[in-house]
């Protein structure tokens, strides 16, 4: 399975999926048509499927353009809000690509209906807006009890498990999460390391359940009141 970053907008990435076996390629959350058709012609692949992890224009804008130029089968959450999409995906619910099958866990907060794929013997996560590296979504539509929730679901993810979300936003939640916990050594190495990555305008994903579970102050929240003050002061946080 190789997976490739496609930049888009002022900070989304949107996810290229490949199995070179079979010749299918998925797109993880596009929420523009157009970098997407440019780096498919210069890998000379052909799109198969369109994967949303949610409903914000920021990952669907594209799901109508690239369905009608590659007759591509859009998969989502189970809301009219998703653009052109064919699959419902609801809890349990399965995407295959290739002989690779990954199972669908809700994970809500960042919105009611957001989604997570999870392919355990691959070792990687889509996660969308719920899990950021060191940080997580805003709670647009679900409650703090609903995000602290999907957290620790991804959270009990194997170690070594890749995280792939949908946004560089690793440096502002690096700053947030040195100012949450300043005596987290690990935080502190980690801020340097990604302050250096940017410096040198490398992406900084994906991260791992591992390196998440010591450095995002939002998964180690041990109880909701704490996520939720955490939540609060990041939302106002400079």
């Amino acid at each position: 399975m190789d997976i490739i970053p496609v930049p888009a907008f002022s900070d989304n990435y949107i996810w290229l999926v490949h199995d070179a076996e079979s010749g299918e390629t998925a797109v993880v959350d596009p929420g523009d048509a157009a970098p997407v058709l440019v780096e498919l012609d210069r890998r000379g692949w052909r799109l198969n499927q369109i994967w949303n992890t949610h409903w914000h224009p920021d990952h669907t804008g594209g799901n109508l353009q690239l369905k009608d130029a590659t007759g591509a089968r859009i998969s989502g959450p189970d809301s009219s809000r998703i653009p052109g999409r064919d699959i419902a995906l609801t809890e349990g619910s399965e995407v295959c690509i290739g002989r690779h099958v990954g199972r669908v866990i809700e994970v809500p907060g960042h919105t009611l209906d957001h989604v997570a794929l999870i392919f355990e013997k691959d070792g990687v996560a889509f996660v969308g807006d719920t899990l950021f590296a060191m940080g997580c979504g805003r709670l647009f539509e679900g409650t703090p009890e609903q995000m602290h929730s999907s957290l620790q679901r991804l959270a009990a993810l194997p170690d070594a498990t890749r995280l792939f979300c949908a946004h560089e936003y690793t440096l502002a939640n690096a700053e947030f999460a040195a100012h949450a916990e300043p005596s987290n050594d690990e935080i502190a190495s980690r801020l340097i390391q990604v302050k250096a990555m940017r410096d040198r305008d490398e992406i900084t994903l994906p991260t791992t359940v591992a390196q998440e579970r010591e450095t995002n102050p939002f998964v180690r929240a041990k109880d909701v009141p704490t996520f939720a003050r955490l939540r609060t002061e990041k939302d106002s946080f400079r």
